[in-house]
C-alpha cells in the first residue's frame, strides 16, 4: 500500500470521526484493514495522521478513541503590560525583507542570495569534514578560531598601501554575524544616548541596532556615490558625534560605492574630528563591474573599525563575521561580545574557513560576478522597458540589489499591496531611512529566485503605477 491509500483511509475516519461523539471508541486496527482492504500498517499509518491533527487519541493495548474538542479562550496577557512597563527605545518593526513566501510569487524583496548563487558543494563538504573534527567538541577561543582570525587580517591586508601596517590577526575579533557586530560596536563605541552619524538611505538592520542600543541617530543624505564630505564634517561640528556608520562599497539599499578621492576625504575628517570610522563591507563578495576596497587598508591608526560578513556569500546557516580594531576599542569590543556570546562555534567558524581557503572559492566568486551582472542587467532592461516611469538612479557595480524611486504621488503601501496581489513581492524602501525619507522607494533584490520572470515582474510594476 502506498502513502495515498492511508490518506484515504484517514479522509473516511474524518468523516466519521466529525459525527462521533466525543469519546467513542474507533474500529480496531484489524477490523479497519478489513473494511478499507487496507494492510494493519497503513491503517497505523493513517490513525497516527489523525493522532497528530488531534482529532484521536490512541491508549496502548485498548485502542483509539475519539478526542473530546477543547473550548478554546483566549489567553489573557494583560499582566504583562505592568510588569513590563514602557520600552526604554522603541523598536521598529521589522522589515518586510524577512518574510518567507510561497513558491508561486515572483520575489524582488529578499535580502540574501538564491540557493545556486550560493557555494553549495564547498558547503556540504566543509560541513562534512568539520563534523570530524575537533571543533564539534570544544570550545573556542573568545576571539576566534586564529586561522579564520588570521584569513579576516590577510584579506583586508591586500588592499593595504606600502608604508601602512597592515592588521593582524589579533585585531580581529570573529563575530555571530555582522547584526551582532553592529549592537556591539554601537553600544562599545557610541553607547546609549549618544549621537552617531548615518547615511540616510542606510541597511535597515543597522537603524534597528541603533535602537536597541539607544544610540541617536544622525542622518547625513547619500547618493549614487555616497554622502557629502562637507555634510559629514558639518555633522561632526553640529552634534559632537564620534562615530559615523557607513557602507562606502555597494551600499545597501541603493548600491553606492565612494570613489577613492571621496573615501580619502572622509576618513581625513574622521581622523581630524577624533572619531570613529564603522565601516559596513557587507558585499565584500558581491562586485560586478568593480571590487570592494575597504577604508579600513588604508588605515592604521584604529579610526576605523571594519566589519565583514560571510553569511550572505558562504551560507545563511553559517553566520559568521569578522571585525577588525585596534587599540584599546578592540579590547573594549571584544568584552562585549563575550558577555553577549561568550563565543562563536568552533564548527561554523572551521566550516567558513574550509569554503574560503579552498581553489574552488575564487573560482566560485568569479562565476558570481558573472550571474549578478546578468541578473542585474535583466532586471534593468526590463523596468526600462516596463516601467518607465520609475527612475533608477544609477547602475550599481556590485552588490544585490536596485534602488527604484517611484513618481512622488505613488501612495508606496498600496504599491506594494497591489504589487503582491499580482504576484509579485518588492521591499518599501521607508525601512532604509532612519527619519523621513524624501521620496518614495523600492528595493529590489536581483539575486533572488527565478530571474527568467523579472520581465514579468517589470510588466506588474509597470502596471501597477500606470493604474
Amino acid at each position: 500500500m502506498t502513502d495515498s491509500s492511508s490518506d484515504r483511509i484517514a479522509q473516511a475516519l474524518r468523516t466519521w470521526i466529525s459525527t462521533a461523539p466525543a469519546g467513542a471508541q474507533l474500529p480496531s486496527t484489524r477490523a479497519l484493514a478489513a473494511e478499507y482492504e487496507a494492510g494493519p500498517v497503513t491503517v497505523q499509518q493513517a490513525l497516527r495522521a489523525l493522532a497528530v491533527q488531534g482529532l484521536i487519541e490512541t491508549r496502548p493495548g485498548v485502542g483509539a478513541f475519539v478526542r473530546s474538542i477543547r473550548t478554546v479562550r483566549p489567553n489573557d496577557y494583560g499582566w504583562q503590560t505592568a510588569a513590563l512597563g514602557s520600552p526604554e527605545n522603541r523598536m521598529p518593526p521589522p522589515t518586510a525583507v524577512l518574510r518567507t513566501t510561497p513558491n508561486d510569487v515572483i520575489a524582488l524583496h529578499s535580502g540574501y542570495p538564491v540557493r545556486e548563487l550560493l557555494p553549495e558543494r564547498l558547503v556540504r563538504s566543509a560541513m562534512t569534514r568539520t563534523a570530524r573534527g575537533d571543533t564539534v567538541l570544544t570550545q573556542a577561543p573568545a576571539a576566534g578560531l586564529p586561522e579564520l582570525q588570521a584569513w579576516f587580517a590577510a584579506e583586508l591586508g591586500e588592499g593595504t598601501p606600502a608604508g601602512l601596517a597592515a592588521p593582524g590577526a589579533g585585531d580581529v575579533i570573529v563575530l555571530p554575524g555582522s547584526q551582532a557586530g553592529l549592537s556591539t560596536l554601537f553600544r562599545t563605541l557610541v553607547g546609549t544616548g549618544q549621537p552617531m552619524l548615518i547615511e540616510s538611505p542606510t541597511y535597515w538592520g543597522a537603524i534597528l541596532a541603533a535602537a536597541q542600543v539607544g544610540v541617536r541617530l544622525i542622518p547625513v543624505p547619500s547618493g549614487p556615490h555616497g554622502p557629502d564630505p562637507d555634510d559629514i564634517d558639518r555633522a561632526f561640528a553640529q552634534t559632537g558625534a564620534r562615530a559615523f556608520y557607513a557602507q562606502p562599497n555597494f551600499a545597501n539599499p541603493n548600491g553606492a560605492q565612494w570613489s577613492p578621492e571621496r573615501a580619502g576625504a572622509v576618513l581625513d575628517i574622521v581622523r581630524e574630528r577624533g572619531a570613529f570610522l564603522i565601516e559596513d563591507d557587507w558585499a565584500h563578495d558581491f562586485g560586478i563591474t568593480s571590487s570592494s576596497t575597504p577604508l579600513a587598508a588604508r588605515d592604521d591608526t584604529g579610526h576605523v573599525v571594519y566589519l565583514r560578513s560571510l553569511t550572505k556569500s558562504v551560507s545563511p546557516a553559517i553566520r559568521v563575521a569578522g571585525l577588525v580594531a585596534r587599540g584599546p576599542a578592540r579590547d573594549r569590543i571584544l568584552a562585549d561580545t563575550q558577555s553577549q556570546s561568550m563565543y562563536v562555534s568552533g564548527a561554523l567558524q572551521a566550516a567558513a574557513l574550509d569554503v574560503v581557503t579552498q581553489p574552488a572559492w575564487r573560482t566560485h566568486l568569479r562565476s558570481l560576478r558573472q550571474q549578478l551582472g546578468s541578473r542585474r542587467d535583466l532586471l534593468i532592461d526590463a523596468l526600462r522597458e516596463h516601467a518607465p516611469s520609475a527612475h533608477l538612479e544609477s547602475v550599481p557595480a556590485g552588490g544585490l540589489n536596485l534602488w527604484l524611486r517611484l513618481p512622488d504621488d505613488t501612495d508606496l503601501v498600496r504599491f506594494t499591496r497591489e504589487c503582491e496581489a499580482q504576484r509579485v513581492i518588492v521591499a518599501a524602501g521607508d525601512s532604509w531611512f532612519p527619519a523621513e525619507p524624501p521620496g518614495r522607494y523600492v528595493r529590489l533584490n536581483y539575486s533572488g529566485p527565478n530571474p527568467g520572470a523579472f520581465p514579468e515582474a517589470a510588466e506588474i510594476i509597470g502596471r501597477v503605477l500606470a493604474g
